[in-house]
């Protein structure tokens, strides 16, 4: 149980620099839905970064996973693992800024928002400065330095929140619109560069013969897997306006409809960040532990407080959407059905990439590419079956219906190649009282507004007690 306590410890550190970040980046739904875009313009910005997130992942090209991998070997020379790995990513990431700046204007019609081609020469931007800083980032993670790396990425989001309420409340000009919230990004992202000037300038080109291939040939399944799950989780809000049938939801168009869906989508933030937290501490615990002669039974404990502590997270939210509606503008709430769904359907990721561990640790990144292009299969088929029937409440089934298959082909694939008594049925358990329970919750109502959200209060805190009652045990040990 200690080293899963400094598992935990790390995960809470990780969280200062993803959650909180993330959660400071959640304040900006607030300034952008409430009183400055519309809700078409809303549906604009999370068309662009979607698109954005899928790019991404090519310039990444898999290397932060291959980097741990390779740079935890036995015999491994980390300096040096650090430039070959951040020679591929120079070698991606430049070419590509290069073209999407001379594509952009096709690539802005394409994204319905021809008249502004400057936009995607700033992702273009972006993405090239986030590249830059991945393996410096990937680097701190090695070294445990995780206060560190959640300085840098709280300063980061600090700067993008001083950038987006200066330009939209203080000096907005309207014919620059949601250009604004790219160019914040682009500046707070250029910092990222002073922070790690010093290993920039420290590195040097490499390659190696006999490194370099094995590096490529393990991180580009990384990267196909990568894209797959950028289908999971961008497609619908790629896709909605398109296979929503016009006039579905009456009195507004289908890019207002995208803005509704992807302003409530945010809420899943509380479980997608919690996830990312727990990512970044896990997958370099996972690699140092895996020749422990326990780390099976390890493994399968990690799995289940991951999934206590999910399940709060989901009973908590779904819960408290009385509250937490607040936080978008009351011209979105329309869509606040799709919360509990979304949450449910990341804390079932979160589970595929607890089960994922099996083909990490035993180099065989091919299954997981093969899974998550599966689970790719599913986005696209169920978004396309669901959205003309139910609207982005389709959407919202689809990712559930998504992780859940890829968690489950996960499952029992490691088994056979890497067993881990993991245990499911109290696992799946909790996930399913949880749901009932919030189904239930959900027919307590009352006219007055302070005793609902009272209510609410009261029974997020008794749901939590239950729990902590169950799990004392291995919690206090």
């Amino acid at each position: 149980m200690t080293k899963i306590k400094k598992l935990a410890g790390e995960t809470i550190l990780y969280g200062l620099g993803s959650i909180l970040p993330r959660f400071l980046n959640f304040l900006l739904v607030p300034l952008h839905t409430i009183n400055t875009f519309e809700k078409a313009e809303y549906g604009d910005i999370s068309k662009i970064y979607a698109f954005a997130a899928f790019v991404n992942v090519v310039y990444l090209f898999g290397m932060e996973t291959a980097f741990f991998r390779f740079a935890t070997k036995e015999g491994a020379e980390p300096n040096r693992v650090f430039n070959l790995a951040h020679t591929c990513i120079v070698l991606i990431s430049v070419p590509l800024t290069v073209l999407m700046i001379l594509l952009s204007p096709g690539i802005a019609t394409s994204l319905g928002v021809g008249n502004s081609p400057d936009i995607i020469q700033f992702v273009a931007l972006i993405l090239l400065t986030d590249a830059l800083a991945a393996i410096p980032f990937a680097q701190l993670r090695l070294q445990k330095k995780a206060l560190q790396f959640a300085t840098f990425k709280v300063i980061n989001v600090l700067i993008q929140l001083g950038l987006n309420y200066y330009f939209l409340k203080v000096d907005y000009d309207p014919a620059i619109g949601i250009g604004y919230v790219f160019i914040a990004n682009l500046i707070a992202n250029l910092v990222y560069i002073l922070f790690f000037i010093k290993p920039l300038i420290s590195w040097r080109p490499a390659f190696d013969k006999k490194l370099s291939p094995a590096m490529l040939s393990y991180s580009y399944p990384v990267m196909l897997t990568g894209l797959a799950g950028m289908t999971n989780e961008m497609f619908s809000r790629l896709t909605l306006d398109w296979w929503l049938p016009q006039n579905f939801y009456k009195g507004q168009t289908n890019k207002e409809a995208l803005g509704v869906f992807s302003a409530c989508y945010k809420f899943g933030v509380f479980m997608n960040l919690g996830i990312q937290a727990f990512r970044y501490a896990a997958e370099p615990f996972f690699f140092t532990h895996a020749s422990d002669k326990n780390s099976p039974d390890l493994f399968a404990k990690v799995n289940h407080y991951f999934v206590v502590v999910g399940c709060i997270v989901l009973f908590g939210v779904s819960v408290n959407l009385d509250i937490l509606r607040y936080f978008i503008g009351d011209n979105y709430w329309s869509g606040l059905t799709i919360v509990p769904l979304l949450l449910m359907a990341y804390l079932f990721l979160g589970v595929y990439y607890n089960f994922s561990v099996w083909f990490k640790l035993t180099d065989k990144t091919h299954a997981g590419t093969w899974i998550t292009a599966g689970g790719a299969i599913v986005t696209i088929a169920a978004n396309y079956v669901l959205i003309p029937q139910l609207g982005y409440l389709g959407s919202a089934w689809a990712a559930v219906a998504c992780y859940f298959l890829m968690a489950l082909a996960c499952y029992w694939l490691g088994q056979k190649n890497y067993p881990i008594p993991y245990s499911i049925g109290k696992d799946s358990l909790y996930i399913l009282v949880t749901m009932i329970l919030i189904i239930l919750a959900s027919y307590w109502t009352h006219a007055n507004q302070w005793l609902l959200i009272g209510g609410d209060l009261i029974i997020s805190a008794l749901f939590v007690s239950i729990v902590f009652f169950i799990e004392r045990r291995g919690l206090k040990s």
